[in-house]
């Protein structure tokens, strides 16, 4: 295999899903960001009938390090969200699946209040009973500050707060090392970088799009969004061969 073959076909594909539920009424703000139940279950089960293997990014480390090859791709999950458990929970089970859900440790058990302000519609985010059934199936969390403030509104006592300060909450509370992170928004700048590298997170994501290859900064991957009308077709050509497509 060419060079250029092989750095083509080791591009690594890392999921962004938030809401794994119906959708609210046509208008409504954010709707693309959620997920039907069913529709999830028929991306995981087509991707798995194709060889992929869905990773938590715990798992999917080593193949960003290039310490593993195969047909891998990162799953994950922004906010906790109540309903990636109860929804999206058995069809990761069901195939073999594993991922990553990002939560906001200072609002467990409550909802998603940074979106009040849009008109978001307010549904329940994962509690510490609930994180940990989610853990006990397999499943990996990670942190999305305290607040799910933009940091780059914060002075830096603040974001070390939000970044340093979910690790510490999650660890407290769950008992468990916590080792990847999601910049909220998807809006960092390089001080967020060196805060999240010194408070011990191996990985962070952003919402940049794009694959990932080995040699990628560990802490700016890149992710491919999930929306709702994303078909099987137009996923699979964009994890696949990186085409931007409005599938």
């Amino acid at each position: 295999m060419s060079s250029s073959a092989s750095q083509f076909s080791n591009r690594i594909p890392i999921l962004m899903y938030h809401q794994i539920a119906k959708a609210p009424p046509k208008g409504a703000p954010y709707r693309s960001l959620y997920v039907a139940p069913d529709d999830f279950s028929k991306q995981m089960d087509l991707l798995r009938r194709l060889g992929y293997q869905g990773l938590s990014m715990g798992d999917l480390l080593p193949y960003l390090k290039g310490e593993k090859r195969g047909r891998v791709f990162g799953i994950t999950f922004d906010d906790g969200y109540l309903n990636n458990l109860e929804n999206a929970l058995p069809v990761l089970e069901d195939n073999g699946f594993t991922s990553t859900c990002y939560v906001v440790s200072g609002l467990l058990g409550q909802t998603n209040v940074w979106d009040r302000e849009v008109g978001v519609e307010q549904v329940s985010l994962m509690n510490q009973s609930q994180l940990s059934q989610w853990i006990a199936g397999g499943q990996e969390i990670g942190g999305h500050t305290r607040h799910h403030r933009r940091l780059r509104t914060l002075n830096d006592e603040d974001v070390q707060s939000e970044i340093l300060g979910c690790l510490i909450d999650l660890e407290t509370a769950l008992g468990i090392p916590i080792r990847h992170f999601c910049y909220p928004y998807g809006e960092f700048d390089d001080s967020h970088v060196f805060a999240a590298r010194e408070a011990g997170y191996y990985t962070a994501t952003t919402t940049h799009p794009g694959r990932c290859h080995v040699g990628t900064d560990l802490l700016r991957l890149p992710r491919i969004t999930v929306a709702r009308r994303t078909t099987r077709l137009g996923l699979w050509l964009r994890m696949a061969f990186g085409f931007r497509v409005n599938h």
